[in-house]
């Protein structure tokens, strides 16, 4: 059984027991969300796609971290003009575990 579930601005097709790196959510360490935004859940009894969601479906997670992801450099300059500029970024992330797939 999986789901395909939204959130952060993007997809992810999760089954029960998966651990899947999304967009920070505001939840705390060992807590428990549930993602309503479910598009499509496959199961023995077939597939079901929602218009545009699945009515009544969810998707369990326990918070398992919150952190940032590996530091990435962004460098802009301009060519014979003497203009650099170099910044470092750390996106935000939440790690979580799929506990439940409940449609």
């Amino acid at each position: 059984m999986y789901a395909v579930l939204k959130t952060g601005g993007k997809q992810y097709k999760v089954s029960e027991g998966d651990v899947i790196y999304v967009e920070k959510l505001v939840a705390d360490v060992d807590s428990t969300v549930e993602l309503t935004d479910v598009l499509a859940i496959a199961g023995d009894n077939g597939i079901t796609v929602g218009s545009p969601t699945v009515e009544g479906a969810k998707v369990v997670c326990k918070v398992l971290a919150q952190d940032k992801a590996k530091k990435i450099i962004v460098f802009k300059y301009k060519a014979k003009k003497d203009y650099r500029r170099k910044q470092g970024h750390r996106q935000p992330y939440t790690k979580l575990q799929v506990e439940q797939i409940q449609a």
